[in-house]
């Protein structure tokens, strides 16, 4: 029974065997993602009588759609904002080695150890009206008085960049410890300089991780709730912070259920672009 699991040299399993081995993870996907998905979803057009009306209700109304843009430009910003500071972090921890890489990981890693709710808040103390940043701003001659940082965009921006940096610096980092040392050097030898170098070797290899940091960021993003609802406002409200007000305020599940489902059609349209323009295996230099 147990060798129609493997292959008939025994040592790789069969497609039965992965199968098998796979059933757990399936499962675990089905029951704990796509079951509460499905009957979420349900709720918006079946409840309380099969309509469209919840979902025609966040198309009227604009805002809502404002709520939806929003979400969209922060994630875009976060993005941006956290490949802009991920990539040096990366490169300098590809070309480190021995204790030097081991404390910068140790960096990357220290803020998985505490929870997101603990981050937002320390930012909440630096950004208040008399925090440190205000009176160092003050101390330091730029504002004569407290400048308004605390429940902005620009605090919602900052704070989850903080947090979802992480995810970008890691993927890009896997792929520059990826690239052989020797590509610089042939690139030298042809007579290339460093910034042409980064430009024609580094750059095009390093954008499977750099894409896929992106993707990654920008989709946490667009689901973010805790950072949003602790440092921002009313006026700088995100999705799953309407969402969460459409439950806990007014106890509209149906309407929530729609807003769900708005959000769940622009992950699935932004992955499937991103995966019909950027071809990792042709980037990789793998088969068409």
């Amino acid at each position: 029974m147990i060798a129609e699991f493997f292959r008939p040299d025994g040592r790789h399993l069969s497609k039965a065997g992965i199968t098998l081995l796979m059933l757990p993870f399936f499962a675990l996907i089905f029951f704990a993602f796509l079951y509460p998905l499905v009957s979420l979803l349900s709720i918006s057009v079946l409840e309380p009588q099969p309509t469209l009306e919840n979902y025609r209700k966040v198309v009227d109304n604009p805002i809502y759609l404002t709520v939806l843009l929003r979400t969209l430009w922060i994630a875009l910003l976060v993005s941006l904002l956290s490949l802009a500071l991920a990539f040096p972090v990366a490169w300098l921890m590809a070309r480190s080695k021995g204790p030097k890489v081991a404390f910068i990981t140790a960096c990357i890693l220290l803020p998985f150890w505490s929870s997101v709710l603990v981050r937002t808040a320390a930012w909440a103390v630096l950004l208040q009206r008399h925090g440190l940043i205000n009176e160092g701003l003050q101390l330091i001659g730029i504002t004569s008085e407290p400048v308004r940082l605390l429940y902005t965009q620009g605090a919602v921006v900052v704070a989850m960049t903080h947090v979802l940096m992480p995810f970008m610096v890691l993927p890009i980092y896997g792929a520059l410890r990826n690239i052989p040392a020797d590509y610089a050097r042939a690139a030298a030898i042809c007579g290339a300089n460093p910034l042409r170098t980064f430009r024609e070797v580094y750059l095009p290899l390093t954008m499977p991780g750099i894409i896929g940091g992106f993707i990654l960021v920008f989709l946490t993003s667009l689901g973010y709730f805790i950072t949003p609802a602790l440092l921002g406002s009313p006026q700088e409200m995100m999705i799953a912070t309407l969402i969460s007000q459409q439950i806990r305020e007014y106890l509209d599940w149906p309407f929530a259920a729609a807003l769900v489902g708005v959000l769940t059609l622009f992950v699935t349209v932004i992955t499937l672009a991103f995966s019909k323009v950027f071809r990792f295996d042709r980037m990789m230099g793998g088969a068409a």
